[in-house]
């Protein structure tokens, strides 16, 4: 569906071509930039760094000299991970921890401090998605993904920012001025709201509003720590293989069970590798928000365009589109058999 109704907007995004390229100069200048001298010899904490956009980000990280404390709560991808790092000149710890669990990640953000007497950035990643409407859903699901998307984002945050702040603080007696920054995952669902995506809606809606506040507020205060608010589309990560559901999306006329999970994987296209190195751009050159993949972009912008009837124009595009595809099927079969005969 949602690949669908990005092919729909990109043909009616046209008539907009200065938001499309203040999005496109946007991106290009940030990837243009050096961002070595930002992370060399400093140490990032990732969560969820066992698959995805954590490991690719611990990946890159190694590769510009950051030393590295992972975390994830699969042990055996978190090891697998950390072997992906051998031959980099970088340090790099491990821990098996859950992000919902307050004491544990309070106690890992110690031991971080303890291994490297300091640490420079936090990417809270960790995430888990879920579909189901919101009569089907049950108050034990919705805590799930809230404990994990939303609350786990805090928890990071609050046990990381005292010493991040206190780590740039101690290094302004050095010659070089240590960095610092908090990276919040978002979502293009913390942009637009969607059927069957409820939890994920609200849980990635917060994490957008907790991280927008923090950044006001690091910038009154003139701390040398900022942070960045990160909203990806359709990324490939393992987030629709372990996602949880119901058959409640029936009562939409939506496919469920492993239907759904197929139907999901094809909406994640854009590599994650690329999205990583995207993240690592944005928060080195201080950026508020951060949109990866053209369908993050162009929902942000109908969103923008129709804030109050968005809902209404994502369903009108995927009609359109769906309509689109039967006469491209046709005119590929006619080409097809031109070409026979």
């Amino acid at each position: 569906m949602m690949t669908a109704i990005t092919n729909a907007l990109r043909q009616r995004l046209t008539l907009f071509p200065s938001v499309a390229s203040a999005n496109a100069t946007s991106t290009n200048s940030a990837q243009s930039t050096d961002i070595t001298s930002y992370y060399h010899n400093h140490v990032a904490a990732i969560t969820g760094a066992g698959s995805g956009i954590g490991r690719e980000l611990a990946c890159h990280l190694a590769s510009l000299g950051c030393h590295l404390a992972l975390s994830d709560i699969d042990a055996e991808q978190l090891a697998k991970t950390q072997e992906m790092l051998i031959g980099y000149d970088s340090k790099v710890m491990t821990t098996v921890l859950d992000v919902s669990d307050k004491e544990a990640v309070d106690a890992w953000a110690d031991s971080v401090m303890a291994t490297y007497d300091k640490v420079n950035f936090i990417f809270n990643n960790a995430g888990v998605a879920m579909y189901s409407t919101v009569e089907g859903s049950s108050i034990s699901e919705l805590e799930w993904v809230m404990d994990i998307n939303f609350w786990g984002v805090i928890y990071g945050t609050k046990a990381f920012l005292p010493l991040i702040k206190n780590s740039v603080k101690e290094s302004e007696t050095n010659a070089a001025i240590d960095n610092g920054h908090v990276i919040n995952i978002s979502s293009l669902f913390g942009l637009t709201a969607q059927p069957s995506q409820s939890a994920y809606n609200a849980s990635k809606f917060a994490v957008r509003g907790f991280t927008e506040s923090l950044r006001q507020e690091l910038d009154i205060q003139r701390c040398g720590v900022s942070a960045t608010c990160i909203h990806p589309g359709g990324i490939k990560t393992n987030i629709a293989n372990n996602a949880r559901g119901n058959d409640s999306l029936s009562e939409l006329g939506m496919r469920s069970g492993s239907k759904a999970i197929k139907n999901f994987n094809k909406f994640l296209r854009f590599d994650a590798k690329d999205a990583a190195w995207i993240i690592l751009q944005a928060a080195a050159t201080n950026q508020r928000r951060c949109l990866i993949g053209n369908d993050a972009k162009m929902m942000d912008t109908v969103q923008r365009l129709f804030p109050n009837h968005y809902s209404t124009v994502l369903y009108r595009a995927h009609k359109l589109s769906r309509k689109i595809k039967p006469s491209r099927r046709a005119q590929t079969s006619a080409t097809k058999s031109t070409t026979t005969a």
